[in-house]
């Protein structure tokens, strides 16, 4: 529907006069679904300087209770999101500032760049198909936590680290992360972590601008080995960290966290200058010497034996 019928519509409907953010007909400055409420809420903030976000926030929530029980909401919302093409092909929308419909010109403008969005991925996948390339069905592969763990990936490259930052732990990560290899169609044994985010990338599972935290000369492998005999794989080569038993809490060295050990000064020995001047010698009084008596007894006990008494 272009914008000419949706306005159409909107304003030949039988409750059109009825609507909240009319004006009032005793005060027009105000709307007729509330007294307090201006009838400007609705539109683009127009006076000089910056509006305050407690204002803006205030003013917005009370157009959107209005437009909440309004009796045309449905019609006003099509409108709001109607778009068109301008000259040089992009597509916008009719009304792209203020509350239409119940919904925020944000709220409008990101509805309008997510079906940009699903309708760019859909001539893709009817080129790729129309080319006899066999496309994979990414559904599963859009869920809440294989793109966590997808955002993890790239800003972290432990493990660990990456399971704390998707919020979950290390196997239930590690499973997400070996779903997706599976997924994009890469070996689950050979696999590399950059790999499997440059697949993520290319389906646009995550953003090209993405800053993707590389992995250095030994790069993780992306999922974890078949057999489930270790959690984690890391190409070979790469030096292993030795752990004590018994040492697992103990804390890091600040020096080993740090980098390498910088080797201390050397000291330089000085001579120290003679000392000049009269030095006296003070007697040291003597200490009274501490004794002792040992007075060796016999008692009879139930085996031979020697008690030593102090005396």
């Amino acid at each position: 529907m272009d914008a000419i019928a949706a306005r159409q519509h909107l304003v030949d409907d039988r409750h059109y006069r009825y609507r909240g953010c009319a004006p009032d007909e005793e005060n027009p400055r105000v709307s007729a679904g509330d007294p307090d409420v201006p009838v400007d809420a609705w539109g683009p903030y127009t006076d000089d300087g910056a509006e305050p976000q407690r204002v803006r926030l205030d003013r917005e929530k009370a157009a959107l209770d209005i437009c909440g029980r309004c009796p045309v909401l449905a019609l006003c919302r099509t409108y709001g999101n109607t778009t068109a093409v301008d000259e040089a092909g992009v597509e916008h929308l009719i009304e792209p500032e203020g509350i239409l419909g119940g919904e925020l010109a944000l709220t409008r403008h990101r509805a309008l760049i997510a079906r940009r969005h699903a309708a760019t991925t859909s001539i893709l996948i009817a080129t790729e198909e129309r080319a006899g390339v066999v496309v994979r069905d990414l559904k599963d592969a859009r869920t809440q936590q294989k793109r966590a763990v997808l955002a993890a990936l790239a800003r972290e490259t432990d493990p660990e680290a990456v399971a704390f930052r998707a919020g979950m732990d290390l196997r239930t990560a590690n499973w997400h992360r070996s779903a997706l290899v599976t997924l994009l169609g890469l070996d689950r044994e050979h696999a590399t972590r950059d790999q499997l985010l440059a697949a993520a990338i290319e389906h646009r599972l995550i953003a090209r601008s993405t800053r993707i935290r590389p992995d250095g000369p030994w790069p993780w492998a992306a999922a974890p080995t078949t057999d489930g005999a270790r959690q984690r794989r890391i190409a070979p080569g790469r030096p292993v960290e030795l752990l004590v038993p018994g040492t697992e809490t103990m804390p890091r060295s600040p020096r080993v966290l740090a980098g390498p050990r910088i080797p201390a000064p050397i000291p330089v020995h000085r001579p120290r200058p003679p000392r000049v001047g009269v030095q006296l010698e003070l007697p040291v009084p003597a200490r009274p010497a501490l004794t002792m008596r040992a007075t060796v007894t016999r008692r009879p006990v139930s085996s031979p034996s020697t008690v030593l008494e102090l005396a």
